[in-house]
């Protein structure tokens, strides 16, 4: 499904960030990648994501090499194929928690009929993960875990390919952590999406089918 070959980054400031890297990610992988701060693993999901470019190296996702994309099939290439987590959860502060959710369908432009569903799928999944009670409330009337759930909630309204996680349980205490693992969980059993996290947290490194450690700019095995 996505395919790594020889990516390297360096910025001015940090130097090499990665350095010929290889990775393969196969359809509804879970996967996680652990490393010190600055170790790159932001970068490597923002590459994935096209929010940002190797300064070598091929990125392919099913088959196609999508690092040529320009500016507007980069934005298409994200909004169909793909979820973003964040450690912040970035909610707009303007729009209620529902509106939130929904925002990205209208970035799709998507029609009357796939918007109903999808949106009827989105209520489904506030029920799922339990913030069905707060859909009109507004982010600074709501909690850390119910922010980040809404989060996940919006990441796979699209029903993306991949879901690229950004230390997504860094803001959480150890309770919210454990529910937020057991909803990308529930959500890669239920719906076959791929999974790719940057993390800290060994119990959520876990969880993932495949565990990788990054340093030095390339990845290894992280099972212990």
């Amino acid at each position: 499904m996505l395919t790594l070959k020889n990516i390297s980054k360096s910025f001015l400031q940090r130097g090499v960030v990665l350095k010929d890297l290889d990775l393969t990610v196969n359809e509804g992988d879970t996967v996680s990648v652990s490393g010190p701060s600055g170790s790159g693993k932001t970068t490597l999901l923002n590459i994935i994501g096209l929010l940002d470019r190797p300064d070598s190296g091929e990125v392919l996702f099913r088959g196609e090499k999508v690092l040529g994309y320009n500016q507007d099939e980069s934005a298409l290439y994200r909004n169909r194929n793909i979820g973003f987590v964040f450690q912040d959860h970035l909610l707009l502060p303007y729009l209620t928690v529902l509106e939130n959710i929904l925002l990205p369908l209208l970035a799709t432009k998507a029609s009357d009929q796939d918007y109903r569903q999808k949106a009827d799928e989105a209520r489904r999944m506030m029920e799922k993960t339990g913030i069905t009670g707060i859909a009109s409330k507004y982010p600074y009337q709501i909690s850390g875990g119910e922010a980040q759930r809404a989060t996940l909630v919006r990441a796979l309204v699209n029903q993306p390919s991949v879901l690229l996680a950004d230390e997504p349980t860094g803001s959480l205490d150890r309770r919210n952590a454990e529910n937020l693992g057991d909803l990308l969980t529930d959500m890669n059993r239920e719906y076959g999406t791929t999974l790719i996290l940057a993390t800290h947290s060994q119990e959520l490194a876990d969880r993932m089918k495949l565990q990788y450690s990054l340093s030095e700019g390339k990845l290894t095995d992280g099972k212990h």
